[in-house]
């Protein structure tokens, strides 16, 4: 099949470390490419409706284009995103440095050191900060969202050191004071889409609707649109190879729009085109399932990748746990509701930092967690039938009234009230987010069929981190007078879940260690190189976003220097 067009650079993935580099890129003056496997998805066309969030996720096969992609293995499952602008569309905001002391990890009793260091990356740190301007989280807002300061002062209590991490989030439309809601400056973004300011409604991971999250379609890919860079959505690629003639060439299929909805054979290119490019560079940054599930699919025609493809696999140390039906104290059993109110706010506000343990390893952070107001209602929908026992009194003075001849209370606002009950599951309920030094023990690799990705990732090899992260989660809920729970269905054993997959295709000083090397380029294949999570050879600790996004800058950075164009 023919090439349809040639690119210098083609980049695979539309997340932080794709969006980055394309930006970088083409403003260097580079004809770069953009293949996204996934939809543009324009501020106010995020879902919110059941139907919408029923079909918010990915699987082409069975017609569902939607952003949420889920991978479940034995004992992990991960989400990731799949839309223009990839995990951006879906994180909580938050943008943490690595902390320098985290770059060199231990590894069978010794030290070892990042490829990378944090005084290599600060300049590219500064270079992202730059342009998504993040901020903490207004005093200004403080009373408007109770579990800021419930969180904190409970954390705090409990040993941990507090302090409110820059949120990649618009809360004012001119460097003013913050106002919700407000709209901000046109920015010539690549959906011509309006944008407000953030209007405190927990709702950043399921896609901000008011455009107040400086997500990377609407900051780098728009930046990289401006400078000429080409921008596919709903091209997944399928096969990568060396070019006869220098370079690399892919083959993509199309998602597209008309099909969403049907089941669909991607196989058939009667109903998925096929489309084949050419570059001199290729630039894989799809993520780190997708990004080593596409080299492990395309080794043969690879030939001499590192063995250690697939190796350095964790989830960031990622512990999902609740804080349920907080309250406080009053008189012998009584308890008294405590207003943590977690939708009112974006996701995280707060963080708490744990220092590493004996073992110089396994330190952490535990960030508050909001959620969408929908959310807190189907929590005290949950809490109905308790709500009415105790208003059962309520419920037969109301039935009274209406069949009474007398009916002589004509205003029944305070018993209405009261069936709503003492509100503690919904407003005392607090999702709390850690994640830290996980060791990064696990292999990504093909089932026996060639097409199954499978690990063999375990808790139990994963390091002290987990019951770290649980230790001081539980001490949290119990004081702010509430249940501890590490998962909301009452699984005994429930998998752990990651939002922040990393490693696959690690960096390493050789090409027996690792895939890549500092820069992001693929041992003994000039031209191609990684710049995700998947070259990652180790947990990264805090939210991992700028991290990702500092290395692909550097990367890019390292490009342009090969290139002569710095």
């Amino acid at each position: 099949m023919p090439a349809t067009e040639h690119f210098d650079v083609i980049v695979v993935g539309s997340g932080f470390g794709g969006a980055v580099s394309a930006c970088r890129l083409a403003e260097a003056g580079m004809r770069v490419c953009v293949l996204e496997r996934g939809k543009a998805i324009a501020p106010g066309e995020f879902p919110r409706t059941a139907a919408q969030l029923r079909d918010g996720f990915w699987d082409p096969s069975e017609g569902l284009h939607g952003m949420f992609d889920v991978w479940s293995f034995k004992q992990l499952a991960a989400v990731v995103a799949s839309g223009l602008g990839g995990g951006s569309l879906i994180y909580a905001n938050v943008l943490l440095r690595k902390d320098p002391e985290w770059f060199v990890e231990q590894r069978d009793g010794a030290p070892w050191r990042w490829p990378v260091t944090r005084e290599e990356l600060d300049p590219h740190y500064d270079r992202v900060e730059a342009i998504l301007k993040p901020q903490p989280f207004p005093a200004e807002y403080l009373e408007r969202s109770p579990k800021v300061g419930a969180f904190r002062d409970a954390a705090e209590r409990v040993g941990l050191r507090t302090f409110h991490p820059p949120l990649a989030i618009a809360f004012s439309e001119n460097g003013g004071p913050p106002r919700p809601g407000r709209p901000l400056p046109d920015d010539g973004n690549l959906h011509d889409a309006p944008r407000r300011t953030c209007t405190l409604c927990g709702e950043c991971d399921l896609g901000c609707n008011d455009g107040a999250k400086q997500t990377m379609d609407l900051t780098f890919l728009s930046r990289a649109a401006r400078a000429g860079a080409d921008i596919r959505p709903r091209h997944e690629v399928r096969t990568i190879a060396p070019n006869p003639g220098g370079g690399y060439w892919l083959e993509t299929v199309t998602h597209p729009e008309e099909r969403e909805g049907l089941p669909t054979d991607t196989s058939d290119p009667a109903l998925c085109p096929r489309t084949v490019f050419t570059c001199d560079r290729l630039v894989l940054a799809a993520g780190a399932l997708s990004t080593t599930y596409l080299l492990l699919r395309n080794a043969q025609h690879l030939p001499g990748l590192s063995p250690a493809l697939g190796t350095r696999f964790n989830g960031n140390g990622d512990h999902l746990s609740f804080v349920r039906r907080a309250g406080t104290e009053t008189s012998g059993r009584e308890r008294l509701l405590r207003r943590l109110e977690g939708s009112r706010g974006p996701v995280i506000t707060t963080a708490a930092r744990s220092d590493d343990d004996a073992s110089q390893m396994a330190g952490f952070y535990l960030e508050d967690a909001g959620y969408p107001a929908h959310t807190a209602w189907m929590l005290q929908v949950a809490a109905t039938p308790r709500a009415v026992w105790s208003a059962r009194s309520a419920l037969a003075r109301i039935a009274w009234e209406r069949a009474s001849s007398r009916h002589t209370e004509p205003q029944l606002g305070a018993l209405l009230s009261r069936l709503f009950g003492d509100l503690r599951t919904p407003a005392g309920f607090l999702p709390l987010l850690g994640m830290g030094r996980e060791i990064a023990h696990a292999r990504l690799s093909l089932a026996a069929d060639g097409r199954t990705l499978t690990t063999d990732w375990s808790r139990a090899k994963a390091g002290r981190v987990f019951g770290r992260i649980r230790g001081a989660s539980r001490a949290i809920a119990e004081d702010l007078g509430g249940k501890f729970s590490a998962d909301p269905v009452g699984r005994r054993h429930p998998p752990t879940i990651t939002v922040h997959a990393l490693g696959g295709a690690p960096m390493g000083h050789t090409p027996q260690e690792g895939v890549v090397d500092g820069y992001g380029r693929v041992f003994g294949h000039p031209g191609l190189s990684v710049a995700c999570g998947a070259a990652m050879p180790g947990a990264v600790g805090p939210n991992p976003s700028l991290t990702i996004a500092a290395f692909a800058d550097r990367h890019a950075e390292q490009i342009l220097r090969e290139e002569g164009r710095l």
